[in-house]
C-alpha cells in the first residue's frame, strides 16, 4: 500500500494543480507564478541533496566504494542525460515564443506540455529509485524516507500542474483540455517509477549511481529552466523567497520522516 501511494501521490499533485484551471480566472498572476516556480526549485534542490546524493554517498561507503565516485559520476551522467533530452525533444517554455530542441511542426500547446513533461522525467526516476532502494531492505533507505520524497515531489507538482494548465487556457485551449494536458504531463512519473521498481534486483548493485543520476537530472531542470523563469523580469526576489520556502519544507519532510 505504501508503494501504491508513493507512486500515486506525486501524480495526484500534478492532477490537483492542473485542476486549478477550473477555479482561476484568466492568466496566473506573474508574482504567484514566480513564487511557485521558485518553490518547485527549492523542493527539487533539497530532494536532490537529502533524498538522493546523501544516501548515494552513504550507500557507497557501505559497499566499500570511494564515496564521492558514485555521487560525482551519477550526477554528471544525469546532467548529460537531461541535456541530451533538452536538445532533442521539441518543447516551448513559459513566456517565450522560441521553441527548443529539434525543429518540428508541433503545435505550441503540445510543445508547452512537452516542456513540463521533461521536468517530470527526473522526478519519476527519483521516486522509483528511492522506492526500489527501500524495497531491497539492505540499502539504508527506509520506506518512510521514500514516502517523504514522494510527498515532497507531489507538493512541488501542484504548482507545476497549475503553471502548465493556466497558460494553455490563455492560448485558447478549453478548460477541460487544459486540465487533461496538464495531468498527462505528469504521467511519465508513475510510469518511470514503476519500471524502476520492477527492475529492483538489477537496480540495487548500482543504486548509488542511480540516486545521484536522478539528482543530476533534477538539478539540470532547476538551473536550466525553473530558476531562470522564476528570476525573469521584475520582482525576482519573490522567486528567491519561493526557493527558500520549498527547500526548507522538503528538508523538514526528509529529516522528519526519513
Amino acid at each position: 500500500m505504501d508503494i501504491f501511494w508513493g507512486l500515486a501521490i506525486p501524480f495526484l499533485g500534478t492532477t490537483l494543480g492542473s485542476a486549478m484551471v477550473f477555479f482561476m480566472r484568466n492568466k496566473m498572476n506573474s508574482k504567484i507564478e514566480k513564487l511557485l516556480l521558485g518553490f518547485a526549485s527549492g523542493v527539487m534542490i533539497a530532494a536532490s541533496v537529502w533524498s538522493l546524493i546523501m544516501p548515494s554517498i552513504e550507500m557507497a561507503e557501505e559497499q566499500g566504494i570511494m564515496p564521492w565516485i558514485p555521487a560525482a559520476v551519477g550526477f554528471m551522467l544525469g546532467i548529460i542525460f537531461l541535456l541530451v533530452l533538452d536538445s532533442c525533444i521539441p518543447h516551448l517554455h513559459l513566456n517565450t515564443d522560441k521553441p527548443e530542441g529539434i525543429k518540428s511542426k508541433l503545435q505550441k500547446t503540445t510543445m508547452m506540455v512537452l516542456a513540463v513533461t521533461l521536468h517530470n522525467i527526473p522526478e519519476g526516476m527519483a521516486v522509483g529509485v528511492v522506492f526500489a532502494g527501500a524495497l531491497a531492505h539492505n540499502t539504508g533507505i527506509t520506506m518512510a524516507g521514500a514516502v517523504a520524497l514522494a510527498i515532497g515531489i507531489a507538493i512541488q507538482n501542484f504548482p507545476e500542474g497549475a503553471i502548465i494548465s493556466m497558460p494553455l487556457k490563455s492560448e485558447g485551449v478549453s478548460k477541460f483540455k487544459a486540465f487533461i494536458y496538464g495531468t498527462l504531463s505528469g504521467i511519465v512519473e508513475p510510469i518511470g517509477a514503476i519500471i524502476t521498481i520492477l527492475l529492483t534486483n538489477m537496480v540495487v548493485p548500482i543504486l548509488p549511481y542511480l540516486l545521484s543520476f536522478a539528482a543530476g537530472a533534477m538539478i539540470y531542470v532547476v538551473v536550466e529552466e525553473l530558476i531562470p523563469e522564476a528570476q525573469a523580469g521584475v520582482h525576482s526576489n519573490i522567486g528567491t523567497i519561493g526557493v527558500a520556502i520549498g527547500f526548507v519544507i522538503m528538508m523538514i519532510l526528509d529529516v522528519a520522516l526519513g
